[in-house]
Order: structure tokens, then C-alpha cells, then sequence
């Protein structure tokens, strides 16, 4: 599928995830197996540290941003305004991370995850998924994770 730029959308509409959790500004681009969203930090982040973004915010981020890949197809493509579906994700394991840096409030990061498994069941979907999260060009975050996603 070609990439689709949806940077307009209220990203908010697709995530359960309310301020100050939510970890996703916008979406840069999305298709079937990968997404790129952006993050702006600002200083409401329930999880800073000392000025940056904690280890924790981090992997939240990552993880917002990852199960978009999945939960997409959960929602009609011409469902623009999140209306038609409500989902709960829940990351079943870390299998993986490694943080080189910490961004600092004011930054924008860039994340991006890409499908590797997924298995549905009819009522859940399992997938794993790795995420890399960018400071400009330099990686700041490599990770691997396992997700349950459901409609609610």
C-alpha cells in the first residue's frame, strides 16, 4: 500500500490516550506495515525528568506510536474522524529497548515502527512491532515490542 500522509488528522480521535498521556502530536505517515508520527515535548509531559523526557516517556511514546500501524485497520479508511471504532491496546512485552539519549522539553522527536508479526483471533489482535525514535537525524531510541489490541 502507498504511504499516505494524514498529518492533519486529530490523532487524538484514534488514540484512547488523553493530555497530558498523550505521546503522539501528529502523524507523519502511515501505511499497512510502518507509521512515522511525531511528538512535540512540552512542559504539561506527565513524564519529565530534570527537563527532558524520561525513560518511561520514551517507551510510551514508542508504543502509541507503534500500535497505529495495527490499529488502523481496525477503522474504515474513510473514517477520518476516529468515529467508527474504539480500541484498548495494552503492550504485552518489552522485548527490547535501548535509549542512547534523553530529549530535552522543547524538542521534537520523531518515531518510527514498523509491523513484524501479528496474528489476529477474531477478538484480539497480538503483534509485535519495532520502533526507532530520532532526535533530528541521530537515533535515541531502538525498541521491540508485543501488543494486545481489542475493540471495546
Amino acid at each position: 500500500m502507498k504511504k499516505t500522509d494524514i498529518s492533519n488528522i486529530d490523532v487524538s480521535n484514534f488514540l484512547p490516550h488523553r493530555e497530558p498521556m498523550l505521546m503522539v502530536t501528529s502523524v507523519l505517515e502511515i501505511d499497512d506495515n510502518s507509521v512515522a508520527t511525531q511528538f512535540h515535548i512540552t512542559e504539561n509531559c506527565v513524564f519529565l525528568e530534570d527537563g527532558k523526557l524520561s525513560e518511561s516517556g520514551l517507551i510510551e511514546n514508542a508504543a502509541q506510536a507503534a500500535s497505529g500501524v495495527v490499529g488502523q485497520s481496525f477503522f474504515d479508511k474513510n473514517d477520518l474522524d476516529g468515529t467508527g471504532n474504539k480500541l484498548v491496546g495494552y503492550i504485552s512485552a518489552i522485548k527490547r529497548v535501548e535509549i542512547f539519549q534523553l530529549p530535552n522539553v522543547g524538542e521534537t522527536i520523531i518515531t518510527k515502527a514498523k509491523l513484524l508479526s501479528r496474528f489476529d483471533t477474531g477478538e484480539v489482535t497480538l503483534c509485535s512491532l519495532e520502533a526507532e525514535t530520532f532526535l533530528g537525524k541521530k537515533l535515541i531510541v531502538s525498541s521491540t515490542m508485543n501488543f494486545l489490541i481489542h475493540e471495546v
